[in-house]
């Protein structure tokens, strides 16, 4: 009997493809959607321009923060290490001092051993679980010379003075470890943000390198645009004020009657003066330094002399006039009277931000000398190179 199916027409089914054609467009498809998902990230996902320059900005930025703990970590660790050594070597010379109260002892009782007093007393306290256990046994303390009692009087104070020592000895050490590991921390910190910041750049055209470029020049105009006007406003304001004195002294000269009232007037203006005239000298000597440094580069936890971070520039300056500043801007900050921007002098501190992270020395006419951020050098630059907004305060350290 024949078949009543139709026959198949060969090729029309293949591994569950229909037909050669629908074959071929479903293999194509896939191929490229292989090729899409090996693709590098579309320009539409990219971040803009913009939003580099700012994360960079805030790596910097937190990096700057990291520097400043990484600093007062160090600093208290440096402090703790010294402590460390100095308890260090006074409990060496208390266990010298006790070794030889006990080898006095020890000579005490071989003597009442070789005079055939029976056991010795001394050599029965050296075996004592605790001096103060033997001290309860008055029959020692009844056969003692004086020279004797001296001796273990002076072993019992040697012995517990000791004992704190190394007891305050190990705790010191075990807080040094602590710092060390808060050290490594905030050392890594700094490192990981700066490392994330370059990666970021380098991955910038040329084409975008150069748009950055153009709009941080633009940034640093209006910021020296700012510190003239500033200037020009200090220049008015110290004019003003010369003028009220020149007419203080007009109206103080005439005759008789004012002369006490212009020798009071002169008394009371003289310390203000004299102390201006002392800062202003001390100034001069922190700006001498600063200007030195110009060239060299910022480096993270830096005092120099060969490089320098923002806080290691003002504590290095300000040294040098005969100043100690902390080492950290969080410190820095308190070490000094904070006066208004308008009002500030030639060796003033100026800082930045809310959490206090970066500082300058300020050199007058709005600019100051400045250790920026990692890959820059100390320089001169307007205090608004960040921003009006990004002042945070101005303080007169001496």
């Amino acid at each position: 009997m024949a078949s009543h199916r139709k026959s198949r027409t060969p090729g029309t089914r293949v591994a569950g493809i229909r037909t050669p054609a629908l074959a071929t467009a479903a293999l194509t498809s896939v191929a490229l959607l292989s090729q899409t998902a090996d693709a590098a990230p579309s320009d539409d996902d990219r971040p803009s321009l913009e939003e580099v320059e700012k994360k960079v900005d805030d790596l910097y930025r937190q990096a700057e923060s990291a520097t400043e703990k990484y600093n007062a970590v160090k600093e208290k660790t440096t402090k703790q290490r010294k402590r460390v050594d100095t308890l260090l070597d006074d409990v060496a010379k208390r266990t010298q001092t006790l070794n030889e109260a006990r080898e006095e002892l020890g000579s005490f009782a071989a003597a009442q051993y070789r005079t055939g007093a029976g056991v010795p007393d001394t050599a029965t306290f050296l075996l004592a679980d605790s001096p103060q256990d033997f001290f309860d046994r008055d029959q020692l303390m009844d056969r003692m010379t004086g020279r004797q009692k001296a001796a273990v009087d002076d072993y019992v104070t040697q012995q517990s003075e000791t004992m704190e020592k190394r007891k305050e000895a190990t705790e010191s050490l075990a807080t040094l470890t602590e710092s060390q590991d808060d050290l490594k921390t905030a050392k890594a910190t700094v490192q990981k943000k700066l490392s994330t910041a370059r990666e970021l750049m380098s991955k910038l055209t040329a084409e975008e390198k150069a748009r950055l470029a153009a709009a941080e020049e633009k940034k640093r105009e209006e910021a020296v645009r700012k510190a003239a006007e500033l200037a020009r406003q200090q220049a008015e304001q110290q004019e003003a004020e010369e003028e009220a004195r020149r007419q203080q002294q007009a109206e103080s000269s005439p005759s008789g009657t004012s002369d006490s009232s212009g020798s009071s007037g002169s008394t009371s203006t003289t310390p203000s003066t004299s102390a201006d005239s002392s800062y202003a000298a001390k100034a001069e000597k922190a700006l001498a330094f600063a200007r030195a440094q110009i060239g060299k580069p910022y480096v993270w936890g830096a005092t120099g002399p060969d490089s320098y971070d923002c806080s290691g520039l003002t504590q290095g300056a300000w040294k040098a006039a005969g100043v100690s500043l902390p080492r950290t801007t969080y410190d820095q900050v308190e070490a000094g009277t904070t006066v208004a921007v308008s009002q500030a002098q030639p060796g003033d501190l100026v800082f930045f931000y809310d959490d206090i992270t970066h500082v300058g020395v300020y050199i007058g006419n709005g600019m100051m000398i400045h250790a920026p951020k990692p890959g820059t050098y100390v320089r001169e630059e307007s205090i608004f190179y960040d921003g009006e907004s990004s002042i945070h305060s101005v303080v007169r350290p001496a």
